[in-house]
Order: structure tokens, then sequence, then C-alpha cells
């Protein structure tokens, strides 16, 4: 028996990552299974063809036979409609599923008799540890995050001793520790600038601490600020007074603000006000990570720059995706053991009493264990 295993090319604006590179492909034939890979689909990430046929993957010329031919469809971005239902019944999609989509999405799986498996749905427990895709994804962004920030900064991040006298270093503010927080203090410090960091959660403070940040404001933390996960919880109305005091009085004096905090499930917190912002020094610059998820800058436009008396408040999309080849690296190597998990002797089994598989699923409840089982051998 032979899983089938199809990658199309990505579709939707701004996306330049592919869901498997040929390192993975290589694994996945050496366990077995037939891939299927369209045509350029590694091309926004700079991945030729050439290196796809080269791993093992058969390289075909258009979606419709990726998908007409698949058993599970590995994605970055959540399906279309019209996937859906170019799909054999009793496939299985591995992607993101966008909040926004995820509604609508599911009648359209149950319809179609097909299982998906959504990446950013990968509980957080030790065994699923190399298949968080959050984690990785959120390790490119924070690292970007910081560099469009020193790119948007009229001033130059490290203290510089010249012949025209002394410069003093950048001070950056980063909104939670989370992977991608961490990630931007971690590069915010290698360029030199003296950061500092906040987050509700606190076993983040001594990780801010050992990357050479200030935590600010500890009296505003909480032991009820972190939720099962390692994620934040949401704050109650008098936690979220005293945390924007805290970040009030510290934001004034910042060069960058880089705000990463999100709550599984629910709406960006709004961390920074408008008053915030205009207290900031022209030239300031602050980059909200999530942005996509409703900002956490009360003035972000997602996709947008804005000014506002001089400060610029940016809302990047998808930042992952401008970092396309490591960032589909890390992406790839997450699925492949995802895939790994779900496949054996070469049997594909979806059992939704599996602690992983239970936790991503969307879609078709009624199927049994076994019912994807190998269906195109």
């Amino acid at each position: 028996m032979t899983v089938q295993i199809g990658v199309p090319a990505e579709s939707a604006l701004r996306e330049r990552r592919v869901a498997l590179l040929p390192d993975g492909i290589r694994a996945l034939v050496k366990a077995g299974c037939v891939i299927r890979v369209q045509r350029g689909a590694g091309r926004a990430a700079y991945v030729s063809d050439d290196a796809y046929a080269a791993a093992g993957a058969t390289v075909v010329d258009d979606a419709a036979q990726v998908l007409r031919e698949t058993q599970v469809l590995a994605k970055v971005q959540a399906p279309t409609a019209q996937e859906i239902a170019a799909l054999p019944r009793g496939s299985v999609i591995v992607s993101f599923l966008a909040p926004a989509t995820a509604a609508d999405l599911a009648p359209l799986l149950d319809k179609a008799d097909i299982t998906m498996l959504a990446l950013e749905r990968v509980p957080r427990i030790t065994r699923a540890q190399s298949m968080d895709v959050l984690s990785s994804q959120s390790t490119v962004a924070g690292y970007k995050a910081v560099l469009l920030a020193a790119g948007e900064l009229p001033r130059l991040l490290p203290m510089m001793t010249t012949a025209a006298g002394s410069i003093a270093p950048a001070k950056v503010f980063v909104l939670g520790a989370g992977v991608a927080g961490l990630q931007a203090i971690a590069t915010a410090r290698r360029l030199g600038a003296v950061v500092s960091a906040f987050d509700v959660r606190a076993v983040a403070r001594e990780q801010v601490q050992s990357l050479g940040a200030t935590f600010v404001a500890a009296e505003a933390v909480t032991a009820e600020g972190e939720a099962s996960g390692g994620y934040a919880r949401e704050q109650t109305q008098e936690q979220q007074r005293r945390t924007a005091d805290a970040i009030a009085r510290h934001v004034a004096q910042m060069d960058i603000v880089i705000t990463t905090a999100q709550v599984p499930g629910r709406p960006a917190p709004r961390l920074v006000t408008a008053q915030m912002v205009r207290s900031m020094r022209p030239g300031s610059v602050i980059i909200d990570l999530a942005a996509e998820t409703g900002g956490n800058c009360e003035l972000t436009r997602p996709g947008e720059t804005v000014d506002v008396e001089g400060v610029r408040v940016i809302g990047p999309l998808n930042v992952a995706s401008t970092v396309p080849y490591d960032a589909s690296q890390m992406l790839s190597r997450n699925i492949v053991t995802l895939l790994r998990h779900l496949i054996t002797d070469g049997t594909l089994t979806i059992d939704r009493a599996d602690e992983i598989v239970g936790a991503m699923a969307v879609g078709d409840a009624r199927k049994s264990p076994t019912a994807s089982e190998a269906p195109h051998a």
C-alpha cells in the first residue's frame, strides 16, 4: 500500500512558502510515499522543479492533476472551496486554517468526506514539539520584525564610537515574550540595541533576562497569566488597566516597539493605545506582528503603514513568508514529522482518539479511524 501525497502551488496573496521541500520529499519517498508536486510550486521559495524531481517527486503540470491523484494534500494556506471539491472522497488536507474561513470550510469538508488537519492546532505537548508550526514560523517572524524596524528607523541600532563622537544605541521594547518575542529580543540584542520586554506570564521574566533584556513592569504579572500549552491567558479588566499603565510609561521612551501578543482563538489584545503612540518621539517605529488578528496597537491597519505625527505604525501580514526558503524549510520539517506520525507501514490512519490528531482535526467527524487508509494504493 502506498500513500499518495500532493503539493500544489500556493495561490494566496503574499504567500511565497511551499509545504514540502526536497529534503522532506526525500524522507517521505524513502518511507514509501508517492509525491506529486505541481510545477513551479517551489519557485517563490527559490526551489526548482529539478530539485524536487531529484528528490524523488513527480513534477506535474497543473494543480488539477495534483488534486485528482492525492490522498494527502500538503499546503501552506487553507484550501479553497474549489480545491476541496476536486479532491477524492476520504482525502486528508494538511495546512493552516484561517480563522476567518474556518466556519465556511467545515461544512464543505464534511460534504466532501474530507478531514483537514489544521497546522496551527498542533497541541503543545512534548511528543508534538517537532510538529509545532506556530513556533517555527514565529521564529522567522520575530527575527524579520527587527530587520523591518531597523530599516524604517532613522537612526542606527548599536552604540558606535566614531571620530565624529559617540552614538547612543537605540531602545527596543518587545511586547509578548513567546517564540516570536524571544526571537525579536535576541535579534535586537545581536544588532546592538538596548532591549526591554514585557509579558503577562510570570515564566517569561527569566527567559527575557536570559537573553540580556530588561523585564518591564513585573508588578503587572500574575501567576494566572499563563493558560494551558504555555499560551497567554486573557487578562481581567483590572489586570489590563495595570498593564496599560506600566506599558504607557515605558513606550514613550522607546525608539522601536515590536508587539507579538496573541491569545489563541481570540482577537489580539490591545496593548498600545493611540495616546501611547502619540507620546513617542517622531521617527519611532512600531511593528505589530499581531496585525492579522486585529493588532496589539489601536492604530494598526493590517497590511499598511500608518504615520502618526512622525511615528510609523506598521502592520505587516504573513511575515514568515518574506523569508520563504528558511520558513519553508522549517514548515516542511514540521509537516514531515506529522506525516510520519500518521503513516505506518504504508498506511495512513486518522485516529481522532490520538491527542495530536484529535486536536488538529476539522471536518468529517463521522469518519472511522481507518476510513482514510490508502484509497489510491
